[in-house]
């Protein structure tokens, strides 16, 4: 009975040691490269938000989802988290300022409204920008403010026309308020608007799967990144028109997506986790301004988002930092996990670009989650960002599956309800 008893303990060990050899295997240099593959190919068209490409980026996630086996968001009957948004597009713009009517060459123009006319003497507020970092600082509270604006912008920022565009063009906010954005005028005594717009309503989708916890179904943890990208824009040099977007952030994408097939294959989560890629990144963070405020976020125990980790950091291989990591101790619960490893996390290293802010942990963030980025990006250096060069030839594959599996390893015993990290102290935040 004995003897049978230690071959019995002797089979489970095996079985636990093979069933883990296996589960290593899942986050891989080669899946990393076949998904990879996809994500930014030039069938997928740069990914931008509303285009046939992204669909096609949606179903591919999906399907994968799908393989795994994880479970719809409760509410739902397909991976697809489906939410509508405004867009609009100007058709005229007449604008003068003090008597002289501005080239449209020097305006930028986001209105919600299908025909606008506005004068000094109506409410409309008066902005002034003078530099990159003014301009930086002032972005959010112009997009987010519910007044009718007239900004005022060096002529030096006049490059960033067609982005500011492009982010403002869309909303989930149907207040029908416009910006006006005029570059080289310093001054506005009087000025007079006219404006004709085409206003549409749009869907679009995040992509999720849950795998529900063991023990503690109540609590979640959540590993997202954004599948969206820019598209297809002017070629550049080399004819090259589309931005493939393989670092950012088709990186993300793959850490979720074998994320999910890991602790799917592990199977012992003991609070439910969701797999999230988030669309409408690249133009404003609607997708997971849309998913956080579908949650709970007593609930939220912890945000793993995942950004740009295609290439070495500025420490090399083996490391990737953490934005906003003082202002929780998760980081210091991920490395406490790591420790004996060679893979090691830091600080954001560019605290001046508020990247904390900038990317799709910070709707959860502000409502006290500890939500953060974990990224590799030098960015001030990354001289393939938004560019038509980030391509699957300039990632380090190899690197970047480490990276994911100590995403994996640092996670553990958050992801089995051991360590909660403290919530974010909202009243700190800007």
């Amino acid at each position: 009975m004995r003897k049978e008893f230690l071959l019995l303990l002797l089979l489970v060990g095996f079985s636990i040691a093979l069933s883990a050899q296996d589960v290593n295997k899942i986050i891989t240099t080669s899946e990393v490269e076949r998904i990879e593959k996809v994500l930014s190919s030039d069938a997928m068209q740069g990914r931008k938000t509303f285009s046939p490409g992204i669909a096609a980026a949606s179903a591919f996630i999906e399907n994968e989802f799908k393989q795994t086996g994880l479970q719809f968001l409760p509410g739902l009957n397909s991976y697809r988290q489906v939410f509508y948004m405004t867009e609009t597009k100007n058709n005229t713009a007449n604008v003068s300022i003090d008597g002289v009517t501005i080239a449209d060459s020097n305006l930028a123009v986001i209105s919600f409204a299908p025909h606008v006319s506005l004068t000094q003497n109506d409410a409309v507020e008066i902005v002034h920008i003078d530099s990159v970092a003014e301009l930086r600082s002032k972005i959010g509270q112009i997009f987010g403010s519910a007044k009718n604006q007239l900004v005022l912008a060096d002529n030096s920022l006049k490059r960033f026309a067609g982005r500011l565009v492009s982010m403002g063009s869309s909303s989930m906010d149907s207040t029908a308020k416009s910006i006006v954005i005029v570059f080289g005028v310093k001054e506005a005594n009087s000025f007079a608007i006219n404006l004709d717009n085409t206003i549409s309503k749009k869907e679009l989708n995040n992509v999720a799967g849950v795998l529900p916890g063991k023990t503690k179904p109540d609590e979640y943890v959540v590993f997202s990144g954004h599948y969206d990208h820019l598209g297809i824009g002017e070629p550049d040099s080399t004819g090259d028109s589309i931005y493939n977007g393989a670092n950012d952030d088709a990186a993300g994408t793959t850490a979720v997506l074998l994320l999910a097939k890991y602790f799917k294959a592990l199977n012992n989560n003991a609070r439910t986790l969701i797999f999230v890629t988030f669309t409408a990144e690249e133009i404003g963070g609607f997708g997971s301004e849309y998913f956080s405020n579908q949650l709970d976020p007593s609930k939220v125990m912890a945000m793993f988002n995942i950004e740009m980790i295609g290439t070495e950091s500025k420490w090399g291989i083996n490391s990737a930092y953490i934005t906003g990591y003082e202002k929780t101790d998760m980081g210091k619960i991920l490395e406490k996990n790591l420790e004996g490893s060679k893979f090691k996390f830091y600080p954001d290293p560019y605290p001046e670009q508020q990247l904390f802010y900038r990317s799709d942990n910070a709707t959860l963030a502000r409502k006290g989650v500890p939500a953060h980025t974990i990224s590799t990006s030098k960015m001030d250096s990354e001289k393939y960002y938004h560019t038509q060069k980030d391509e699957i030839g300039t990632l380090d594959l190899n690197n970047m599956a480490e990276i994911i599996k100590a995403i994996a390893a640092s996670s553990v015993s958050i992801v089995l309800g051991k360590d909660t990290p403290a919530r974010v102290n909202t009243s700190e935040l800007r």
